[in-house]
């Protein structure tokens, strides 16, 4: 039999924790809304940071011709799913990870870490500023690969659904790593160069540019270790023929270690965040 003063205590328990689940769901909304309105209002950045992939598919797309060795698939349809790939970890660890080091520089995440707003509404803020630019860039990408390069839509709605798991699983491993990474930047006039070149080297040895089983074995065992090649996986699964995981190397497209990767990677970046993020310009507990 519960006593009244036991039954008080634990009413107040509740009470005190919907309140805080009630108060960090209200502030990451709030939160969300200013990512998002800073990253469409700033003109500038949108442009670039949507160009790039753009840019990227129709310079390779003029380039190469014929279909991939192995397959009856045209280069530029392997294109369109490697650069979706590679335009979703651009918005998210390249653009994360700059605009942490120039928020970091000019004072504003020591300010946010002193108001009171829940220190996880930023962090859900960025992942959610992240999907919906993830996703808009590639329904970019998706119409100008099925405008100019004839890529067929996925079949079913089993396709559709691992084009969104990809997408945000994906989206929110490459995010909570440029959280991570950040701590390795010392400012924001270096950021650009320090982000910018393992993101280049992922590119080139993740089966963006290059059928992946082409690579030689030693580029194939240091990409197998991070989330840019098993997301240019997963959507060569959704946009490219059943034919076409023959010339993987495993020879499927091995969707569950795909899932996998990228949830471990979700955890991992996430626990090297909460160890390493800084706040006040050191670790802050």
């Amino acid at each position: 039999m519960t006593i009244p003063g036991t039954a008080i205590v634990e009413q107040g328990r509740a009470a005190r924790a919907a309140g805080q689940t009630s108060s960090l769901w209200r502030a990451s909304v709030a939160r969300s809304s200013v990512e998002l309105k800073s990253f469409f209002r700033n003109r500038q950045s949108l442009f670039f940071t949507l160009l790039l992939p753009i840019v990227l598919l129709l310079v390779l797309g003029s380039i190469f011709s014929g279909t991939v060795p192995g397959t009856h698939t045209d280069f530029k349809q392997m294109f369109v799913a490697g650069i979706i790939a590679c335009g979703i970890m651009s918005v998210s660890f390249n653009g994360l990870a700059i605009s942490i080091a120039i928020e970091r520089d000019t004072g504003m995440i020591r300010r946010l870490a002193s108001s009171p707003m829940p220190k996880s509404a930023y962090f859900i803020g960025k992942i959610v500023r992240v999907v919906v630019t993830g996703l808009l860039e590639a329904v970019i990408l998706l119409a100008v690969g099925v405008a100019l390069f004839h890529l067929p839509m996925p079949p079913n709605a089993a396709h559709w659904i691992t084009f969104l798991w990809v997408l945000v699983l994906g989206a929110t491993a490459c995010s909570l790593l440029a959280v991570a990474f950040s701590t390795a930047i010392p400012n924001a006039r270096s950021a650009p160069a320090i982000v910018t070149l393992p993101f280049l080297i992922l590119q080139f040895i993740s089966g963006v540019f290059f059928p992946y089983g082409q690579l030689p074995a030693w580029m194939q065992t240091i990409a197998a270790f991070f989330p840019l090649k098993w997301m240019t996986q997963g959507l060569r699964s959704v946009f490219l023929p059943a034919d076409f995981a023959m010339v993987e190397p495993a020879g499927t497209w091995e969707l569950g270690r795909t899932a996998a990767v990228l949830a471990a990677w979700c955890v991992a970046s996430l626990l090297l965040s909460l160890l390493t993020f800084r706040w006040r310009g050191a670790n802050v507990k």
